[in-house]
């Protein structure tokens, strides 16, 4: 399946009129056993994509929740190869809910192009977000990742031009990541009137759908932003649940399914009554 996963939903969200939930979790947080509950529940809590992390111990774009939940992961042993067991695991219940791979360059490095191609495409990966590889250094792993129909998502950003977007959309698939804040991960909080033109122009310029970003950590913001992209994507609100939940001692998969819940019924409920995009 792979990336027609991706295109699958999209095609069907479109139809329905609405914009997809996307959630964000990080692979082994705050263990395996949890991240796969949580992973297995998201679905049903609304979640028409994932995004899963695999751990890094530099991650540049990421604020601090998502790092620390890279540290936790990490101190408790999960690796690339324990992210791929993750996707595998969850795909003998779910064939259809697309999962996407987020990370950093080096772990891919270490393991080779295209051995980690073949071994996510038969994990059951879709695609691949990688926020620091730039397009001008990314052939070689288009080339590994088209042949097993693996998507590589890019990011364009609030100083992509129009110049940089040509450059930024080539090669990518599935659907372009529209980081609606310059910074890191759960700092600041989009803004659906700045992002609405910047939508616009990253899909006149993809002609993929757009998912959104960075700085949406409520339900409010979440509908917002969904009544102008194809799609919102909610991290740092997700892991600080994760941390909370191991803070006080509560039941993490319940506290993390409960939060995407709520986001999920607010970006579904966005265009009610409204025009679509």
């Amino acid at each position: 399946m792979t990336k027609a996963r991706i295109e699958a939903r999209f095609a069907q969200l479109k139809r329905d009129g609405r914009a997809a939930f996307v959630a964000y979790v990080m692979a082994g947080d705050p263990d395996a056993a949890t991240a796969l509950k949580i992973l297995k529940g998201l679905p049903a809590a609304g979640a028409d994509l994932i995004e899963l992390g695999f751990p890094f111990s530099d991650p540049m774009a990421e604020g601090p929740p998502i790092q620390r939940a890279a540290q936790r992961a990490l101190a408790g042993g999960m690796t690339l190869s324990g992210t791929l067991e993750l996707v595998r695991a969850f795909r003998e219940g779910d064939p259809a809910t697309p999962i996407i791979l987020m990370g950093y360059m080096n772990p891919l490095l270490h393991r080779g192009f295209e051995a980690f191609a073949r071994d996510a495409a038969q994990a059951g990966v879709d695609g691949l977000i990688v926020v620091d590889c730039p397009p001008e250094e990314a052939q070689p792993l288009i080339d590994a990742l088209d042949p097993v129909g693996l998507a590589l998502i890019r990011l364009a950003t609030p100083t992509s031009d129009a110049a940089r977007l040509k450059v930024i959309v080539k090669g990518t698939s599935g659907f372009v990541y529209y980081v609606s804040v310059a910074g890191v991960t759960g700092v600041k909080e989009a803004d659906e009137k700045a992002v609405a033109p910047r939508v616009e122009a990253v899909r006149a310029a993809s002609g993929l759908p757009v998912a959104v970003g960075f700085g949406i950590k409520t339900p409010e913001r979440a509908a917002a932003i969904a009544r102008v992209a194809d799609a919102v994507v909610v991290g740092s609100a997700l892991v600080d649940e994760v941390a909370e939940a191991v803070k006080m001692n509560e039941d993490v998969t319940d506290r993390v399914l409960l939060k995407a819940e709520s986001l999920a019924k607010a970006v579904r409920a966005a265009r009610i009554g409204q025009k679509t995009v």
